[in-house]
């Protein structure tokens, strides 16, 4: 499918899964319709990772931030070592990807959200926005957006519709991955179809989360436009204009300029 204007607002090009080819790959993705990237931070390591190889590439973006699946491994002094990483390039854009996390047993809320909060705090502080990753924590998570109003993107949306909205009440986008083109997806769709087009971002979350055909396979930015094309036939507009337009709405979301 041959697509432009690729605006893949959040992916993780330092994940292992890229060491045998990373350069190679993202050298060859703007030949593929990718106009820009984001990279999304899961610990203080990614941050610095994810600097470095945006600093390499015009096209790529970052956040810096930690995902709370980190919390048990974060060192203390983890958000004055965030701050300073944002501070140091214009190429940082966001604090992210940062939340909650209770899917896996064993978790520990109060330290989740006292993580989350303190790196809501810091994106308020540094004027950044912020991208939100909730898993089997919806409640906890819309409490805390409520109280702090960030401007923000919930990312990998898999909530219901009636979720979307109370979203999307507090100004904030809702990012779609390739999950929309799985069989299985008919809550993800009802999702998208509450979404307007100008709240609305696509996204990869590669490595993972590859749409049809490629489900299963290693995801990269390109494959996107199979996303695009499924987010499309909802919203009944042609693949190239939805891709447009949510290419417009990450230049303006992470105040990035051509």
């Amino acid at each position: 499918m041959k697509v432009n204007n690729i605006f893949d607002t959040h992916a993780h090009y330092a994940d292992h899964a890229f060491d045998s080819d990373r350069d190679v790959l993202l050298s060859s993705l703007n030949q593929k319709g990718v106009k820009y990237v984001m990279l999304a931070s899961s610990s203080v390591d990614d941050t610095r990772e994810n600097l470095e190889i945006a600093e390499k590439y015009d096209y790529i973006y970052s956040a810096v931030g930690v995902h709370p699946e980190s919390v048990e491994t974060n060192p203390a002094d983890y958000l004055d070592i965030v701050k300073s990483v944002a501070l140091s390039s214009p190429k940082i854009k966001a604090i992210g990807e940062i939340g909650l996390d209770y899917h896996y047993d064993g978790y520990n809320r109060e330290k989740q959200i006292r993580l989350f909060e303190e790196q809501l705090v810091l994106a308020k502080e540094l004027n950044l926005p912020v991208i939100v990753h909730s898993r089997d924590a919806c409640e906890d998570t819309l409490d805390i957006l409520k109280k702090y109003k960030p401007c923000g993107v919930v990312h990998c949306f898999s909530g219901s519709a009636e979720t979307a909205k109370e979203i999307l009440k507090l100004g904030m986008y809702i990012g779609f991955t390739g999950v929309l083109t799985f069989k299985n997806a008919k809550k993800a769709l009802k999702a998208l179809e509450v979404v307007p087009l100008d709240r609305l971002l696509l996204e990869t979350d590669c490595p993972y989360m590859s749409p049809v055909p490629f489900r299963g396979q290693r995801c990269d930015s390109s494959m996107i436009a199979y996303t695009a094309e499924k987010a499309a036939e909802i919203k009944h507009i042609d693949t190239q204009e939805l891709i447009d337009i949510t290419c417009g709405n990450a230049k303006k979301f992470y105040s990035v300029e051509d």
